[in-house]
């Protein structure tokens, strides 16, 4: 029997398969720093220790979307390694923060299976929670992932597509200190939950162009190793014809240009749904806007949320695009992220009086 793991194709998965996922990872504050360095990401809270401990925190957290990373690509070799495309996202929570010096680990459920039409593929759906040393919960998701067939000349006929909530469910309790300061100065951003109105549309101006060394340093920081980002000289032989950039990584630049605008809103709380309509790669400058399609009180009354929803486009700026779908229904062609997610932002009497 070969030692070597060559990673699951699509005949290997089943509904209701468990799996374990292995290599627990230990955060380090150097991960955070890789972090910033690879994306650029200026949201306050988690860059200094004197504003997250005057929120109410102990310690500085990390950023939401790099527990996700972090914790995410524990499931890679197990669910992705024989990937064509990761295809989306639904019901992402982040139930509790993550601190530098946690360990995180992984367990996987396959919730759906879909053979494609051309019995070269399929589509495997799982849902994964990410745990800490202790047990709680630091992350719960949703995914379907495009996965090669081994056997291409046998078709299984298997089409269990699971349901996905419409958006992740908003609880009484949200584990965030209470808030009773916010300094403008600090975080770099003057308007709250209030300031913020359900249709608006804010215009990101900043882009981000994307190098292959970014995309490299990244997956290997992540332990991402689906052979569609690591391997280039397989990739070349492909019509693609190179890498393709890591979909998370797309989601960290939406995330860091919506900065501008949304300073305050500092704390991931769900990822509702999320499509990567089109493919990235290394040499693609990124531009973003978002909507906000909904504002959500809360029974806390330091804090709201705002349902937002952030486009990412490629190679063109974000405000000469007014729909991201054609006449047609479908995607646009450099439309690379289409993002439903919530974020957590205070209310203006926490603002600090100067």
């Amino acid at each position: 029997m070969s030692k070597i793991n060559v990673g699951n194709f699509f005949e290997d998965f089943s509904i209701g398969q468990k799996i374990v996922h292995p290599l627990p990872r230990t955060i380090s504050e150097g991960d955070v720093s890789l972090y910033i360095a690879f994306t650029g990401s200026r949201f306050a809270l988690h860059s200094s220790d004197e504003l997250a401990q005057e929120m109410g925190y102990n310690e500085r957290p990390i950023d939401d979307i790099l527990n996700f990373h972090l914790t995410f690509g524990k499931s890679v070799q197990d669910i992705s390694l024989n990937a064509i495309a990761n295809l989306g996202y639904a019901e992402i929570s982040f139930p509790n923060p993550v601190y530098p010096g946690d360990t995180v680990a992984m367990t996987s459920t396959v919730i759906g299976l879909k053979e494609n039409s051309n019995g070269k593929s399929g589509v495997v759906y799982v849902h994964s929670i990410g745990t800490n040393i202790q047990g709680h919960e630091v992350l719960n998701f949703k995914r379907w992932v495009m996965v090669h067939k081994k056997d291409k000349e046998t078709t299984t006929g298997i089409n269990e597509v699971p349901t996905f909530k419409e958006s992740t469910p908003i609880l009484d309790t949200i584990n965030i200190p209470v808030i009773d300061c916010v300094d403008t100065d600090a975080t770099g951003g003057e308007y709250f939950f209030e300031d913020y109105v359900k249709g608006e549309r804010l215009d990101h101006p900043e882009g981000i162009t994307i190098d292959n060394s970014d995309h490299t340093l990244a997956t290997k920081l992540y332990q991402n190793n689906a052979k569609v980002h690591f391997n280039d000289h397989m990739m070349k032989s492909t019509p693609m014809g190179q890498r393709l950039m890591y979909g998370g990584i797309i989601i960290s630049m939406a995330r860091t240009i919506s900065f501008n605008g949304l300073q305050n809103a500092q704390w991931v709380y769900a990822i509702n749904s999320g499509a990567h309509s089109n493919p990235t790669y290394a040499g693609d400058t990124i531009y973003a806007y978002t909507e906000v399609l909904d504002t959500i009180d809360h029974k806390r009354d330091d804090i709201g949320l705002l349902r937002l929803r952030t486009v990412a486009v490629k190679n063109q700026k974000a405000s000469e695009i007014a729909n991201p779908k054609g006449e047609d229904g479908k995607y646009l062609s450099n439309v690379v992220l289409d993002l439903d997610y919530t974020v957590i932002i205070p209310k203006k009497k926490t603002k600090k009086i100067k």
